[in-house]
């Protein structure tokens, strides 16, 4: 057997079960050998019977006094068994499992792993993980994996698997890394630690284990990393601005650029001088000024003869921006077109003509931008608004309609520096770390919903003084969960109910793209009050007059999420607020509150999103093109990362093709990874 092998060649594996984990992406031996725990139960230490405490976790041994015993209920099956181990005896229970009675054997010593619990003054250990004591057990006397589960497949099938695998794979399994890594890195073998990680010998080889695979996969991605930067860095492109004069646009904005924002700006034209194709990502907390430097880059890109293209990932935020551009450019003479999906067919195909023929000089669209019947004139810039919500195929899709135009992506979502530079390795990060004069900072309160009559009278007077607010809801309609708030039964309650002499409305991601514009534009124009939305306005949605923003279920939005919402309001010149609404008493959801009252720092709150929520959440990893890290935590192996930095630059450097021996073997990995792997995530 062969890691490049059929699942199906691992014993006791058909075309069934191959089924099974081929909708979990593992199709080969080495995928199942790559399938790492997400934990392990310590099941190599016994407690004595006489010692056991009621809710522990425990592992007994001791052998079975009498035949097990089975009787039904009207609702369920119980099978019991004595067991003692010299010290005492205690009553083993099973429900539901009859098949249990015949497995286990009067006079036969087996270990067990449950729960203890307390039953009519006597403790008893409940549904028991159970096998007959071997010196050769995967699964009692040791540490033992627990994966996550396939459906219908337990945790003692899992590890039969996985160990058939291990013994079957002929010559011990491939060792792709520079001995001069390994070595250097005192880095175990890739044989040691991947039969480490899944039936660690001990604490010690488990954590060497994890740190060489850790190292691998972080050393891969960042490799991989370096070589499209570097790629792109060295690419000559075809549009050459020579004309920097911004004085007009400057002008049309109608104020100074904060430090920052200058500081951006120069680096950006910076890159547009180099001849070189510009890919950068500009980083910015809400309400710091991203667009404003999209507007002066575009500005650029039209005064030397080229389109600018950007790309919003909602029709709200592109009509928006197109509103915005618009107001700006059409005083100078520059046009601007919006495609969406949305159009009517009339308008679409006008749009088209107008950007094939370079008539529109700045196109603002959606995916509809993409589109294969897209033809663009001169493309020289193209910018992607919220680049997260985009994969790198349509970015690159996207660039690929010109010649080699400049790109510049941004996003408003505060990623932490180390995270940032794994999922934009391919791109130079500029950060905009000051956010303009006379932003005043929203105060932040975490209620129960005791506070009702108080929040709602509160909303009355924010009304009053002429000012507007958002209720931001987890659900569109109501559900089986009574606890969650939903958009159109809240709505309804609101009219009827609570403030039947206000304008309330709502928008929810099933209202078609219209209908959706015509409600924020209402909003927007004040008509109406009280807006109650799900999170399709989280992003980019800009009326200033909104000061109050309340946000249901808190508990159910993660920090950055959160933080977001927030940022709806507080973009003109009054006091504003956001009321986060939970009634959940979890420790780990009052202290993500609690977070959110203390700081109004986007930067911060990625930090401990990251810390508290892991990258996996945070992130999702997949619609950038990255395969999905199977072991590495980038907050917790951050000094890992920083050693793979330095490793991964050191190779780059001195074989930046990695053509020598030595690094061949790790070039063919990280070509299966991310040439082969990826196109089935990405495309």
């Amino acid at each position: 057997m062969k890691a490049a092998d059929s699942i199906q060649t691992v014993k006791n594996i058909g075309e069934a079960r191959a089924a099974q984990f081929g909708r979990m992406g593992i199709e080969t031996v080495d995928d199942l050998i790559s399938y790492y725990p997400r934990d392990y139960e310590d099941r190599s230490v016994t407690t004595p019977v006489c010692e056991l405490e009621a809710d522990n976790t425990v592992t007994i041994r001791g052998k079975i006094m009498r035949a097990p015993e089975a009787m039904r209920t009207r609702t369920l099956s119980v099978v019991s068994a004595v067991v003692s181990d010299g010290t005492g005896s205690i009553v083993c229970v099973w429900f539901n499992q009859p098949y249990i009675k015949n497995q286990l054997k009067q006079g036969v010593e087996y270990s067990f792993t449950g729960k203890v619990s307390e039953r009519m003054g006597r403790l008893q250990l409940n549904s028991p993980d159970y096998e007959a004591v071997n010196a050769e057990s995967l699964n009692m006397g040791r540490i033992v994996p627990v994966y996550r589960l396939p459906a219908k497949m337990s945790q003692r099938m899992i590890r039969g698997y996985i160990k058939s695998a291990l013994d079957c794979v002929e010559d011990g399994l491939e060792e792709y890394m520079p001995k001069s890594v390994l070595k250097g890195r005192s880095l175990c073998s890739r044989e040691f630690a991947v039969r480490n990680i899944h039936f660690p010998e001990n604490d010690d080889a488990f954590f060497k284990a994890r740190r060489r695979l850790v190292f691998d996969e972080l050393l891969f991605l960042q490799l991989h990393l370096l070589e499209l930067k570097g790629n792109v860095s060295s690419k000559k492109s075809g549009v050459k601005i020579k004309d920097f004069d911004i004085s007009p646009i400057l002008s049309q904005l109608g104020f100074e650029l904060t430090n920052a924002q200058k500081r951006v700006l120069s680096e950006i034209i910076s890159d547009l001088k180099k001849g070189c194709v510009m890919n950068r990502l500009i980083q910015g907390d809400v309400g710091s000024g991203k667009t404003a430097l999209a507007v002066i880059s575009a500005y650029l890109a039209v005064i030397n003869g080229y389109q600018a293209v950007l790309m919003a990932p909602t029709d709200v935020l592109a009509g928006q921006h197109f509103k915005s551009f618009e107001r700006l450019f059409s005083p100078l003479g520059i046009r601007c077109d919006l495609l969406t999906s949305g159009l009517k067919k009339k308008e679409k195909d006008d749009a088209y003509k107008r950007i094939s023929s370079g008539e529109s000089n700045i196109v603002i669209g959606t995916h509809a931008l993409i589109q294969d019947n897209v033809k663009y004139s001169n493309p020289g810039l193209v910018i992607t608004d919220e680049q997260h919500r985009f994969g790198v195929r349509q970015r690159e899709k996207l660039s690929a309609k010109g010649n080699e135009p400049h790109v510049l992506v941004m996003t408003a979502t505060p990623i932490p520096r180390t995270l940032a530079l794994i999922l934009y390795g391919d791109l130079d990060i500029s950060v905009i770390d000051e956010l303009p004069p006379g932003r005043q900072k929203i105060d932040t309160f975490a209620v129960d919903h005791s506070y009702y009559r108080r929040l709602y009278a509160f909303i009355k007077k924010e009304v009053a003084k002429g000012r507007q607010a958002y209720i931001i809801c987890p659900m569109i309609e109501e559900n089986d969960n009574a606890e969650l708030r939903s958009v159109l039964s809240y709505t309804e309650e609101l009219k009827n109910d609570i403030f039947p002499e206000l304008n309330i409305a709502c928008v929810h991601g099933k209202l078609k793209n219209d209908e959706k514009q015509k409600i924020m534009e209402r909003f927007a124009s004040g008509d109406i009050d009280v807006l109650v939305s799900t999170t399709v306005i989280e992003v980019g949605i800009n009326v200033p007059n909104a000061s109050l923003m309340i946000i249901e279920n808190a508990e159910r939005f993660g920090l950055s999420a959160l933080h977001q919402l927030r940022g709806r309001v507080g973009r003109g010149s009054d006091k504003s607020y956001c009321v986060l609404v939970s009634d959940n008493k979890n420790k780990l959801a009052k202290e993500r509150l609690k977070i959110m009252c203390s700081t109004n720092d986007g930067f911060v709150i990625s930090e401990k999103d990251l810390e508290l929520r892991g990258p996996g959440d945070f992130f999702g990893t997949r619609q950038h093109g990255l395969p999905e890290m199977k072991i590495a935590n980038l907050y917790k192996d951050i000094d890992i990362l920083k050693e793979v930095q330095s490793v991964a630059i050191d190779i780059y450097r001195g074989d930046r093709e990695l053509k020598t021996i030595e690094n061949s073997l790790l070039k063919a990995k990280i070509y299966e990874l991310f040439t082969t792997k990826i196109k089935k995530i990405c495309l």
